[in-house]
């Protein structure tokens, strides 16, 4: 007979910052965190505003096992966060993130949906507005970063198959979802590092 996970608390905002300094010293990847977080907090705002705490602490630890456990990523999360008593479906959002690239856990809430399809757009709008004359996302628009996506070898790294595939799952247009992540990303410019030199004009 399957043991029944039961959790003890919902996780607070502390706690899933605490948690995430426990596993990652990496100063880039944090700042990706602060920005997977602020985007679903963001999202969370348009789609189930009751629920903000839980979609930005989804977000804060979603790569929680990649710095440490980057060959079990998407997996070894599962047992650190049970071993925290986090939610059951906390967990299962955090692990369809890595649908089809590290595991079969496809993702299927909305929140879900969100984190799988932002997670790699934050990659390409932080290379985006780094490249920009005043290093900052508070000037960046959406056509400036749809110009960066079709240039391949711009950002390798991200996925963009991904994206798409996410953009569907929603049934957004992607132009949307760039304009809201950016939006998202905004709030927290400071801390991930891209409030920039200046804010001119877009070029």
């Amino acid at each position: 007979m399957n043991e029944v996970y039961i959790p003890q608390h919902i996780p607070t905002r502390e706690e899933a910052w605490n948690l995430l300094r426990r596993y990652h010293a990496n100063d880039s990847l944090i700042r990706h965190a602060l920005a997977v977080e602020a985007v679903m907090r963001h999202f969370a705002g348009l789609y189930a505003p009751e629920d903000v705490e839980q979609w930005g602490a989804i977000g804060l630890v979603h790569d929680l096992d990649y710095e440490q456990f980057a060959d079990q990523h998407c997996v070894k999360v599962r047992e650190l966060l049970k071993a925290e008593k986090w939610p059951e479906a906390w967990i299962r959002a955090v692990e369809s993130h890595g649908w089809e690239l590290c595991v079969p856990v496809k993702p299927e809430s909305q929140l879900e949906k969100i984190l799988y399809t932002i997670d790699e757009l934050t990659g390409l709008i932080t290379a985006t507005a780094l490249l920009r004359p005043s290093k900052s996302v508070l000037d960046l628009e959406t056509k400036s970063v749809k110009k960066k996506w079709k240039q391949g070898n711009f950002a390798s790294g991200v996925n963009r198959e991904v994206i798409e595939k996410g953009a569907d799952l929603l049934g957004m247009p992607l132009d949307d979802i760039i304009t809201e992540t950016i939006l998202g990303m905004r709030n927290v410019a400071e801390a991930i590092g891209l409030r920039g030199l200046h804010i001119g004009n877009e070029s």
